[in-house]
């Protein structure tokens, strides 16, 4: 069979002995499993899902697993999971998919706003016409059981006033919805493929908001 059949029946064991021993030697004597039961059926099940969700909106990219420790306190080598995303630019919509050992994660929004981005979030949010749209995706996103996460402010943003009718979204300064399958049998199989999918046409509307009224930044990265 070609194309994405699920992930590799030892990719959470993998990353149970990662979290448990986060260290070169056990990446090196184990990488070939990575490759095999993780990497790759990742690249494939992006490369399926690009025809729908790619195009005009971005590209699939698969993150590296090494932690960039340079100014991190903490020195773990490598990440304890393996992340895929459809996304133009970091904060204008994503279509995000993770394995690890909690299983499968889907997620998107705007996971990171850099200040023009956030600027143009909160004039689109503070207008009635396109911040009530906004809401309304959310709160249908908490109804069929996705979690809506961000960081946000706990002070009322400058020059918002603190009665406004949306202050509480106003008030992030990044937004993203998530949503988490445990390790099932399904992850192992075809299955994952339909779960990714369905999951990512429910953020359409929340990721089309974002690239419409945030867009990508005009600040180098």
């Amino acid at each position: 069979m070609s194309g994405f059949q699920g992930f590799g029946e030892y990719a959470v064991d993998f990353y149970d002995g990662l979290v448990a021993d986060n260290s070169k030697s056990y990446w090196d004597a184990n990488k070939q499993t990575y490759d095999s039961d993780v990497r790759d059926p990742m690249k494939a099940l992006l490369t399926e899902l690009e025809p729908e969700f790619g195009g005009d909106f971005g590209s699939p990219k698969v993150f590296r697993p090494h932690r960039d420790v340079r100014f991190a306190k903490d020195k773990r080598p490598y990440k304890d999971h393996c992340g895929g995303v459809i996304e133009a630019g970091r904060g204008a919509g994503a279509y995000y998919v993770e394995v690890g050992p909690d299983g499968l994660r889907v997620g998107g929004g705007c996971f990171h706003l850099e200040s023009d981005q956030l600027a143009r979030f909160r004039a689109a949010v503070a207008e009635e016409i396109h911040g009530e749209p906004f809401r309304a995706i959310l709160a249908k996103l908490e109804r069929t059981g996705w979690t809506i996460r961000g960081d946000r402010l706990r002070t009322t943003p400058r020059g918002v006033p603190k009665d406004h009718p949306r202050l509480s979204l106003l008030q992030y300064r990044s937004v993203y919805a998530v949503r988490v399958w445990e390790p099932d049998d399904t992850l192992h199989e075809r299955g994952t493929f339909t779960r990714v999918r369905d999951a990512w046409r429910q953020l359409r509307p929340f990721n089309e908001w974002a690239r419409d009224h945030v867009g990508l930044s005009e600040r180098a990265r």
